[in-house]
């Protein structure tokens, strides 16, 4: 899979067939989309195209700040690689995006994605103060030369419209299990293990202190078992995200203590998928408590996690 972050640098020599659209999460009904658009591709001869946008147009024309993503613009392009994609190209949604019309962005994709087929979302609309809704370019595709086809973004099963919104919300109120029905994955974050306080090792459950992406969303507050992943290998886990009320922290960290591990990690990336919620984030009356609970959870975790082994 191929990605790029400007349309001006690709130039591709076969026919394509392509779709636009953010893609946040690469959700249920995200990869309903990619894979029709793939084996259509693969049935036609030409290329699977996608056309992602980064920032948010949520993000910049609302102003949202914070945690708000689901997926990187690289996570969400290894995700639609392994739906067969060929090319994923990023752009920035900025100012001038915005006031690109719609029929000279039909134009740019002719020109350097030899566009023959445009799949969208069935109430898509792009360019200047939306102009190229589905009709619009069902128009321009039949003076250009391309197809439009416009697709519920439903599952197989055909059940339900999926969206991005119902996984931030399902994952605000700490429901693994809501937002994994949506994704069709358990929820995971990633970045590199940094040094924190380190006052796990002191009461004998080290922590991973995992630097994710300052803008991507993490679940609710709370203790979660899970699996961790280093270096190609998967841990069990139990990981705390939050503030540590009992130390009076005030920035949210993601904390993972993996079990019947014992090594340096420091500096290395480690991916954490959140598979259930074992409890919400608490005050402890010292760290005797703390260390009973932490215990707990560990055992817990355990119980979990061995239940229900990594797919």
């Amino acid at each position: 899979m191929n990605h790029v972050y400007d349309l001006a640098t690709i130039q591709l020599d076969q026919p394509s067939v392509v779709t636009i659209g953010v893609f946040d999460g690469v959700h249920r009904g995200h990869q309903h989309l990619i894979q029709r658009l793939v084996r259509s591709a693969r049935e036609s001869g030409r290329l699977a195209v996608v056309l992602t946008f980064f920032p948010h147009p949520d993000v910049v024309l609302r102003g949202l700040t914070g945690r708000y993503y689901l997926t990187s613009p690289q996570q969400r392009a290894e995700l639609m690689g392994e739906l067969g994609v060929d090319h994923v190209i990023t752009l920035p949604f900025n100012e001038e995006f915005r006031q690109i019309r719609a029929a000279a962005f039909v134009d740019l994709m002719r020109e350097h994605l030899k566009l023959e087929s445009l799949w969208v979302g069935a109430d898509f609309a792009l360019g200047y103060k939306r102009e190229g809704t589905v009709e619009f370019l069902r128009a321009q595709g039949a003076a250009k030369g391309f197809t439009l086809e416009a697709i519920d973004l439903i599952g197989e099963d055909g059940s339900a419209t999926f969206s991005s919104t119902a996984i931030r919300d399902a994952l605000n109120a700490g429901d693994l299990e809501a937002a994994r029905r949506l994704l069709g994955r358990s929820y995971s974050v990633s970045g590199e293990v940094v040094h924190g306080d380190h006052r796990g090792r002191t009461i004998g459950f080290p922590t991973a202190n995992i630097a994710v992406w300052s803008e991507q969303l993490v679940p609710a507050n709370g203790v979660y078992a899970g699996w961790a992943t280093v270096g190609g290998e998967h841990y069990m886990a139990v990981t705390n995200v939050g503030l540590r009320p009992t130390f009076e922290g005030d920035s949210l960290r993601v904390e993972a203590h993996l079990l019947d591990f014992n090594r340096e990690i420091y500096g290395e990336t480690m991916n954490f998928s959140f598979e259930t919620r074992l409890r919400p984030e608490k005050k402890f009356n010292g760290i005797q408590e703390l260390m009973t609970q932490i215990a707990l959870d560990a055992q817990a975790g355990r119980d979990y996690l061995t239940a229900n082994p990594h797919p």
